[in-house]
């Protein structure tokens, strides 16, 4: 996975200029060798490359797109991925972009070539951008990618640019290389202001959905169905705001990881680094956790810890029957609890057990909590229509 080799070259249909081959070309990451087709991506991406609808593009391999390239992929596109694990992915390096904007009519989709795709097929999108993240001191900072620690992220520019993801739908991804460094659906490393995030669809993850380790991108409109670990994570300084995100794990989805939550949230990264200065302060604007899964115990709905320090409005959580949150909303930590400055205002629908007083405030109990019971609220999913999916 940490080779790299570039395996893309143009059809009439696949419009691209300049992209040389690395030395690496045919070596390692999915790549077994041999000549590379017109619909086979993988390698270095040098210069910018656009990828045209109506050609069933194939992900064959690790993508990474190079500072100063631009993967462009238009509307109604569709982009398998080979089922081959951690090694396919696409990763967006600093100073690179992805324009990938779709349309309601005409969605992007990455998805598995599997003949029965199944979660962690692959390893799904990173961004890496120049953006903020909690640090010791000063104003710049630096930090490794999770899955390839020779790639860095993060800087001093909140207002960076990766460019565009809109209507968008990522499946199967998530891929684990163990039980430290895993895959994401979407992964957004230190990504700034001056990218767009919007009108996301993420369906069978095997870890997280979407994470933000840092950086101040805002989002809207982000659906999650059966993610098998947290729906949204956030961690390591991010200081952004997401707007209506709706996660659910449906009836007779099982899989789960030893902690999966609706939201999860760290101040700095794992807790590790509590003296970090600029550690996460960001707000949610409408969100619904669901777990329907019968016999199916998330940890919590919405975790805030180590430091973290959430704005949440509008939330709306519930379970349904057989299915169990381990706490509703938790506060607390054995390595240091969320600020007090955390303010979190929800209603929680008490059909099938769920207990509106399973709350954990910080251990000073300085958070504000404001929980009630009903049955509406949170995030409008009319407008996910245009994925298909039925609630």
């Amino acid at each position: 996975m940490k080779k790299t080799i570039l395996a893309i070259v143009t059809i009439s249909s696949l419009i691209f200029t300049g992209c040389s081959l690395s030395d690496d070309d045919n070596i390692g990451n999915g790549n077994t060798g041999g000549e590379v087709t017109s619909q086979n991506l993988a390698g270095n991406l040098t210069t910018d490359l656009t990828l045209r609808s109506g050609v069933a593009h194939n992900l064959i391999g690790t993508l990474l797109v190079k500072s100063g390239s631009t993967l462009t992929i238009e509307a109604g596109t569709t982009i398998n991925a080979l089922a081959g694990g951690t090694d396919v992915y696409i990763l967006v390096e600093r100073g690179g972009k992805i324009i990938a904007d779709g349309t309601a009519s005409n969605p992007i989709k990455f998805t598995s070539n599997a003949t029965v795709p199944k979660p962690g097929d692959w390893g799904g999108i990173i961004i890496n951008g120049n953006a903020p993240l909690s640090r010791q001191s000063g104003t710049d900072s630096n930090a490794a990618t999770e899955v390839n620690n020779g790639i860095f992220f993060g800087g001093s520019n909140a207002t960076d640019d990766s460019g565009i993801l809109d209507y968008v739908i990522i499946e199967y991804s998530g891929a684990r290389i163990d039980d430290e460094a895993e895959h994401n659906g979407l992964t957004l490393n230190g990504v700034g202001t001056g990218t767009t995030i919007s009108n996301i669809a993420i369906f069978y993850g095997d870890d997280d959905a979407i994470e933000f380790f840092g950086g101040t991108v805002n989002t809207e409109n982000i659906l999650v169905v059966n993610a098998k670990d947290d729906m949204f994570d956030f961690s390591q300084g991010y200081a952004g705001t997401c707007t209506n995100l709706y996660g659910i794990r449906e009836n007779g989805y099982t899989a789960v990881t030893s902690d999966p939550r609706g939201i999860e949230a760290d101040g700095n990264l794992d807790g590790n680094s509590p003296s970090d200065i600029n550690e996460s302060n960001f707000t949610v604007n409408g969100v619904t956790i669901i777990n329907n899964a019968d016999g199916v115990e998330m940890s919590d709905g919405i975790k805030v810890r180590r430091d973290a320090t959430a704005t949440i409005t509008n939330a709306y959580l519930a379970l349904g029957a057989g299915a169990i949150f381990g706490d509703v909303i938790d506060l607390q930590d054995s390595k240091t609890d969320s600020t007090d400055g955390t303010s979190i205002t929800a209603v929680a629908n008490t059909a099938n057990g769920l207990d509106i007083t399973d709350v954990k405030n910080t251990t000073s109990g300085g958070a504000t909590i404001n929980i009630t019971s009903g049955a509406s609220g949170g995030a409008d999913k009319s407008v996910f229509t245009w994925t298909g999916y039925s609630f």
